[in-house]
Formats: structure tokens, sequence, C-alpha cells
């Protein structure tokens, strides 16, 4: 009987006789396929085993494109519309003075007319000369923190040295801008020091703002209006730690989406110097 030779893979062949019909060779074709597949996952299943039995490093991973521009027709086919709106508010706010940098906020989370949670910290230190006040959608922020902290941490190792204060507010605004106009909520303030103190904002469209003061939040003009009335370059410690702390407070009374208690962090030349935790009601009383 003649048989004649078929190149099924790009390193399988398969013989079969000349006078063969196409469905019993197509069913050969499917059997051989499928126990080529068969034993090459096999295989790469026994080296994966291998792999993790002798390093705990896997030999590949994939790192998930997170700032890729979503197109038009899938960011209309996935957006889905909430029952109903949720507003954000928070009161977050920084300065500089002779002294340094100071960073407050308030620690209440709010989802529309809900306190989500009384005792969140929107001030989260990124480094040892660098902490960031929080404002927008509690899990956006909580996401590009984590971002932000891997992406200097990456950064010093690769080059020997840390990403400066002004860097870093570039790398920010540059890994959000691509997601203007989309629900992504953000605003960050990175108030830190490394030549110089300094006090920048960015927020979920790119923008980048920086200055030697900012309030944030739906309480910011509350606690404007206290710092624009007391805030000056000489203040001692003491002062400026007293007027974040009273501007805060001032805005938690006036807007309701701030609240309960009051964060408080010192940045100098050395480093994060103190962070302050108070109580409303505490404050409350002592200017009662």
């Amino acid at each position: 009987e003649v048989f004649k030779v078929l190149q099924v893979g790009p390193k399988v062949l398969l013989s079969v006789p000349t006078g063969a019909c196409e469905d019993e060779l197509g069913l050969q074709l499917k059997r051989k396929n499928s126990s080529v597949f068969t034993d090459s996952f096999d295989l790469k299943w026994r080296a994966e085993l291998t792999s993790k039995k002798t390093s705990e490093v896997p030999l590949e991973f994939h790192v998930p494109c997170l700032f890729r521009r979503p197109s038009s027709q899938a960011s209309q086919s996935v957006s889905v519309r909430r029952p109903f709106p949720l507003s954000h508010g928070t009161t977050t706010l920084g300065f500089i003075f002779q002294g340094g940098v100071i960073a407050a906020a308030d620690t209440r989370a709010s989802a529309g007319g809900l306190v989500a949670c009384p005792a969140v910290h929107k001030i989260t230190p990124i480094h040892s000369h660098l902490v960031v006040t929080s404002s927008g959608s509690g899990a956006d922020c909580m996401l590009w923190e984590r971002i932000l902290i891997r992406e200097i941490r990456l950064y010093q190792l690769r080059h020997k040295r840390r990403l400066s204060i002004r860097g870093t507010a570039k790398l920010l605004s540059f890994m959000l801008h691509p997601f203007k106009g989309t629900d992504v909520c953000v605003a960050l303030t990175l108030c830190g020091w490394d030549k110089d103190d300094s006090l920048i904002y960015v927020c979920s469209d790119g923008a980048r703002l920086q200055g030697d003061i900012f309030s944030v939040g739906s309480g910011s003009p509350y606690a404007y209006g206290v710092l624009d009335g007391s805030l000056r370059w000489s203040l001692s410690k003491e002062e400026a730690i007293s007027l974040a702390r009273e501007a805060v407070f001032r805005a938690t009374h006036r807007d309701a989406y701030s609240g309960n208690n009051v964060d408080l962090f010192h940045v100098t030349a050395e480093g994060i110097k103190d962070g302050f935790y108070s109580d409303v009601k505490a404050q409350s009383l002592e200017n009662a």
C-alpha cells in the first residue's frame, strides 16, 4: 500500500494511506494535534513546577497596561451609569513656612450622604521626605499612590538616587493625563523636601501647579478663609501646626462631607519629623 507524508505542524509529520477518506484523515489529524498540544503543555507545566521548586522567582510575569488610553468604542461599551450620584467631599491642605512644610487633612470618607468610614488616612508617606494628601475617589487615590510609590522605588533602584519632588509631580502628571475626561477622580498634593521645600498639586486631568499654599476638597473654601488670615512665613513650628489644625477644624464644622479627626504631618530637610492625630470633638471643647 502506498503512503504519503503530510506536514501537520512545524515539527510534526503524519503518514497516511493514499486512498484514505477525508473523514478518517481529519480524525487522525485531530487526535495527533491534541496529543502534540498535550505533550507540549505537560512539558511546559513540568518545567514551571521544576522552576518553582528550585527558585521562588517566576520565569515569566506580566505587568498590566494601566496607562493605555481606552478607545471610544471600548469606553462606550464598558461604561455603566451609576444608580445614583455619589458626591465626593474632603478637606486637605498644605503650606510652606520657615520651618518646613505642613500637610493636614480630615479623616472622613463619605459616599453621598453616608459616612463610609470615620478614620481614613488621607495623608500617605511616599518616602522619608515626601507625603501626599489625597482627595477624590478613595479607590482611585489609593491605586495611584501605590503606583507612585512603586515608580519612585524603581527609579531609585535604577539610578541610585531618589527622584526629586518636581520630577515626581511631572511623572504623576504624565501618568494621569491619558485618563483626562474619564471617571478617574484623583487630586494629590505633594508636600516634601529635596533641595528645598516643595508643594505641588496634581489632579487627574494632568494639571500640575506649584505654590506656597494649597487646599483641596469640598471644605477648601473654609480652610482658605482661616489660612489667608493667619498664614505667615515667620510662623514657628507650634504656630504652624496649630494653624493647620484650626483650618481643618473650621472646615469640618461648615462642610458636611468633612469631619471626625485631623491628620497632620511636618516635613523638613531632615525628613518627616512628626505625625499628629487629633480629635475634632476635643478641638471643639478646647475652643468652647
